[in-house]
């Protein structure tokens, strides 16, 4: 679990690393450190100065102790001038050690600032470097998107590529679709509830039997108007014979005037 976790994380840290930041920090490293040196430099200078005034200082008591030394051996004062002396002494041996010190200090100083000069020409070998690399490698990825954008196997060109593929499967998908549904609806295999959708065979169907049926009530009217014609002729003259027997029979029929 370890060791993909860390092979997890490795990969997530190279596809997130960006060569060019990673130079960038490396130089402000460098700068870091070399200001630290500088520093250094600058303190040791400042406590190799401090020594220097020590010793001046310490030097000009020891001077000044001699000159009393002789001017007290001078006036006959033997124990001021051994005090003198003695005196002189001590700082001597302080002035001694301040020198050796000095000394340690000083070649301190210039091991520092050797080290700081170096450091400086490392740091500036490592800029121009840093800006070298930082500019291939801006190119080379510019000319990789580029490459990657005409062959289409960048990212976002992939992703455009995709939805077009899926714009165009989804496309002939519902085109199918609607094609078999129309067929299924031709064929009668699917029945359309709303009674509005019939395909051409129905229609024609349609057609033929209502010609057919205004063709068979034309001729059934045709045939009640021939019919009738004949019956109201036969009454008509059905009619005119009994009146020419009325006529033909004797009156015996009494007549009565009105009083």
């Amino acid at each position: 679990m370890g060791m993909i976790f860390r092979a997890k994380a490795n990969k997530a840290l190279d596809r997130a690393e960006d060569p060019r930041e990673t130079l960038d920090y490396s130089y402000q490293k460098q700068l870091e450190l070399l200001q630290k040196v500088r520093r250094g430099v600058a303190d040791v200078a400042t406590s190799r100065k401090r020594l220097e005034l020590q010793l001046n200082q310490l030097q000009s008591q020891s001077s000044k102790l001699e000159d009393q030394g002789r001017k007290a051996l001078a006036l006959g004062r033997e124990d001021l001038a051994r005090e003198a002396l003695s005196r002189r002494a001590a700082l001597q041996q302080q002035v001694t050690d301040l020198e050796t010190q000095h000394a340690t200090l000083q070649g301190e100083e210039e091991k520092l600032t050797l080290a700081a000069q170096r450091l400086q020409a490392k740091v500036d070998a490592f800029r121009t470097k840093k800006e070298t690399i930082k500019a291939t490698y801006t190119a080379a990825q510019a000319q990789t998107r580029i490459g990657e954008a005409f062959s289409g196997i960048s990212e976002e060109m992939g992703d455009v590529g995709l939805a077009i593929q899926r714009a165009e499967d989804k496309t002939a998908q519902l085109q199918a679709r609607a094609g078999a549904i129309d067929e299924l609806l031709a064929s009668g295999a699917l029945d359309d509830q709303s009674g509005m959708h019939k395909d051409d065979i129905q229609a024609e169907l349609d057609r033929l039997s209502g010609g057919t049926d205004v063709e068979l009530e034309l001729q059934r009217m045709k045939a009640e108007l021939a019919g009738g014609g004949t019956s109201d002729r036969q009454a008509i003259e059905g009619g005119q014979d009994q009146g020419q027997a009325q006529s033909q029979q004797p009156q015996d029929t009494p007549r009565f005037d009105k009083q």
